[in-house]
């Protein structure tokens, strides 16, 4: 779980980069309770760069789905569909908070360790 965990958070702050549009990147990392599940722990990862539309939110963790397919931003379509696998095959859940042109906020949930 660490590696994966590992990769999940590169995936996430490498997309914050990607995607940062023109201003320079600012990346805030947090982590607290689930307010919704004490037995979780919810992490976030939350950029100021150019947004998701709420229609997508859903179809960004599809694999091979781009946001962005005529190559303005290079990359495959796996990352995010990859930290979703990650996250649910340990009991979690992965979303994301966003309007276009504002900033996404990458939230997921994992169990508290024992």
């Amino acid at each position: 779980m660490p590696v994966q965990l590992q990769h999940v958070f590169q995936n996430l702050i490498s997309n914050a980069i990607q995607y940062r549009g023109q201003n320079s990147p600012q990346i805030r990392i947090s982590a607290e309770g689930d307010p919704d599940d004490a037995a979780k722990i919810r992490f976030a990862v939350a950029d100021n760069g150019i947004g998701i539309h709420p229609d997508v939110h859903e179809q960004v963790f599809e694999i091979f789905h781009r946001l962005n397919p005529d190559g303005d931003v290079e990359g495959t379509g796996i990352g995010l569909g990859f930290c979703k696998q990650v996250i649910e095959r340990h009991d979690g859940r992965i979303w994301v908070e966003s309007e276009e042109g504002a900033g996404a906020t990458f939230c997921f949930t994992l169990p508290r360790a024992h």
